[in-house]
């Protein structure tokens, strides 16, 4: 089955997304913030990670990088799902090592449709 980490700081975020993806056939992991993101994603390997960007510590910008970087977890597709639309915060999550950038909130078809483009 494929495993997906979400990665935010939102309870009912992570709710809403583990609802869509388990409703699809994913199985989900989480994490509630960048640190713990890169903990769990360098220990269970997961397919994809959404990540937000607006977190507490470590911003999904800075976790993006940390794992696109690393060795261990650079080929791990990321798609930063955040309320940051502006173009330049897209382009800037791109440059980051992300695969795709998606506004919340997220519209289901989209979001699944996407995760499938990528595996």
């Amino acid at each position: 089955m494929t495993r997906i980490l979400i990665i935010d700081d939102s309870p009912t975020e992570i709710h809403v997304l583990s609802g869509i993806l388990n409703k699809n056939g994913f199985d989900v992991l989480t994490a509630n913030n960048g640190e713990d993101g890169i903990a769990t994603a360098k220990r269970e390997k997961p397919d994809l990670i959404l990540m937000d960007v607006v977190m507490p510590g470590m911003n999904g910008f800075q976790a993006t990088r940390s794992l696109t970087k690393d060795p261990d977890t650079e080929a791990i597709p990321i798609i930063i799902v955040t309320t940051k639309d502006q173009e330049t915060d897209r382009v800037w999550g791109l440059r980051q090592g992300a695969k795709d950038y998606l506004p919340k909130p997220v519209e289901e078809s989209e979001l699944v449709n996407k995760i499938k483009a990528l595996l």
